[in-house]
């Protein structure tokens, strides 16, 4: 099964995807992940994707769709994948469709993570994250058993400066803006599927299994 993933910032779209990724054996592509591993490894993708962030500007669309391509030619995709990050405008949906239609990959499903404004806020605002290892938490959903202090290894948690109150409002302005027209492109293309994301990861899950028909 081939998916692109849409929802906000906080909706859950990476806890969702791991759960999608193990229960069907497809890898879960994050293009976070693919920048990074690109760089690390010098490729010449990397390379060019380097050059425009260390200017402090944003890698052209054409050049993300290259990478996005160049990963979805690996032999782990060749049985379904799960995009998560990408795309993230219309744009960027466009060129992907190109790539597709190149690589003879048809999409199966844009699968949409729907979560009220309102919840993302309370749900990002109240994570938490380990200064050493890593382990998140949240204050009113998974709270750290000693306050402040994370379970794993008693090094502080903080709050992240991007899960701020003001800063997730700004992020969700921005998906609103750029990101949400998506889900009517996918949806005039037939591939728009949403499960409800509030409440539980367990109960996300079992509407995001019953919506893929898996």
């Amino acid at each position: 099964m081939r998916i692109i993933l849409l929802g906000a910032p906080g909706a859950g779209k990476g806890t969702q995807a791991k759960i999608i990724s193990e229960k069907l054996n497809i890898p879960h592509i994050s293009t976070g992940d693919i920048f990074r591993a690109n760089i690390k490894g010098n490729t010449p993708l990397g390379q060019k994707a380097k050059e425009y962030m260390d200017k402090g500007e944003l890698v052209p669309d054409e050049l993300t769709v290259e990478i996005v391509k160049d990963r979805l030619g690996n032999d782990d995709c060749a049985n379904g994948f799960i995009l998560d990050g990408f795309p993230r405008t219309i744009p960027q949906a466009e060129y992907l469709d190109k790539v597709l239609l190149q690589m003879n990959i048809n999409l199966d499903v844009a699968l949409l993570i729907d979560v009220k404004d309102e919840d993302i806020i309370q749900r990002m605002s109240g994570r938490r994250v380990c200064t050493n290892c890593g382990a998140t938490y949240n204050v009113v959903f998974n709270p750290t058993k000693e306050e402040g202090i994370c379970d794993v290894c008693k090094s502080p948690v903080i709050q992240r400066a991007d899960d701020a109150a003001e800063t997730v409002l700004n992020r969700l302005e921005t998906y609103h803006k750029q990101t949400q027209p998506l889900i009517n492109y996918y949806e005039k293309a037939g591939k728009l599927k949403i499960a409800e994301g509030a409440g539980e990861v367990e109960e996300t899950s079992k509407r995001v299994m019953k919506v893929l028909g898996i």
